[in-house]
């Protein structure tokens, strides 16, 4: 049997059918203080991720080069696209979430809940239908490390939803410490919520709820899954359903029933991730410092996540 490169660990025989034991992990840039929000955009084949502190958004393209894609950013965190190509970001700095038109103009789709401030929106994703949901803790706020240092206004740490045809975002989830990635399955009936309220109280639990989808409603269905190292953060499902989450010591993947399959080790705490490549089967990973590449025998659920090629 051919020797796992020192980046891989199997938990479960089924993640070998996952990923390549020839695979290299490859560092595309590093130099950073805080990476996070990575975005493919294969129309384009290159990838924009967020340096929080910098308020920078970068691009790195397949081809080799680093840019400056916005700046300043508005403490931007995390990022996705919804079904028309568009950019939809977390602003700390503004807390607020905000689209990226075709045309580069910016529009503000939430930035208040009942009249006062949003927290620090932090991670978002849409749905097939339009709707945007995005997880709201405060991190943004508590210092001006990320942010700038205020009192939240808002009575909990929510995850919001936007409906599709746009207006006032709704709390749909108000129970969490700190919530924080989210993403759904590839057939949009679950929903998965981080909960990192671990990093500034040791006694909330460093685990990945799961929800039952019905259009704007949520039904709890208990936690999914617990980190053995650090806290979740950014996640995202494949199309088989297993999900990708980050941790302490790398990427932890998860079947569709909780198992962890094995690991991504990574020498830097991560913070993020997501699917893109030419062929939609690389994952990318902004792990504080650096950003990394490494091949997945698997395609990511969101659609973007796959070039014209893919």
């Amino acid at each position: 049997m051919i020797r796992l490169p020192d980046h891989l660990q199997i938990d479960d025989p089924r993640f070998r059918d996952l990923v390549h034991p020839t695979s290299q992990l490859e560092r595309l840039c590093t130099g950073f203080t805080w990476t996070e929000g990575p975005v493919w955009f294969g129309d384009h084949a290159c990838l924009i991720f967020s340096e929080i502190p910098s308020q920078t958004l970068y691009r790195v393209c397949e081809s080799g080069g680093l840019s400056v894609f916005r700046q300043p950013s508005g403490f931007n965190n995390g990022n996705t696209r919804d079904r028309q190509g568009r950019l939809v970001g977390c602003r700390h700095g503004f807390r607020d979430v905000v689209r990226t038109e075709h045309d580069g103009a910016l529009t503000v789709l939430a930035s208040a809940h009942d009249g006062k401030s949003l927290n620090s929106p932090n991670d978002v994703v849409v749905s097939s239908d339009g709707a945007v949901w995005f997880t709201d803790p405060t991190y943004g706020i508590m210092s001006n490390f990320e942010g700038t240092r205020a009192e939240p206004e808002q009575g909990a740490r929510h995850v919001f939803r936007i409906p599709p045809e746009g207006g006032a975002p709704v709390p749909v989830i108000s129970d969490f410490a700190q919530p924080n990635g989210l993403c759904f399955s590839p057939d949009e009936s679950l929903l998965y919520v981080a909960e990192s309220g671990s990093s500034h109280d040791e006694t909330v639990p460093s685990v990945i709820r799961k929800y039952a989808v019905d259009g704007a409603t949520l039904t709890p269905l208990g936690d999914f899954a617990t980190l053995d190292c650090g806290l979740p953060d950014g996640m995202r499902c494949d199309v088989l359903g297993n999900l990708w989450s980050s941790a302490g010591d790398g990427v932890h993947c998860f079947a569709p029933d909780g198992t962890r399959l094995g690991k991504i080790l990574i020498p830097e705490t991560v913070s993020n991730l997501c699917f893109g490549g030419a062929d939609g089967q690389r994952l990318f990973i902004t792990a504080t410092t650096s950003v990394y590449r490494v091949f997945v025998d698997v395609k990511g659920a969101e659609p973007w996540t796959r070039s014209a090629r893919a």
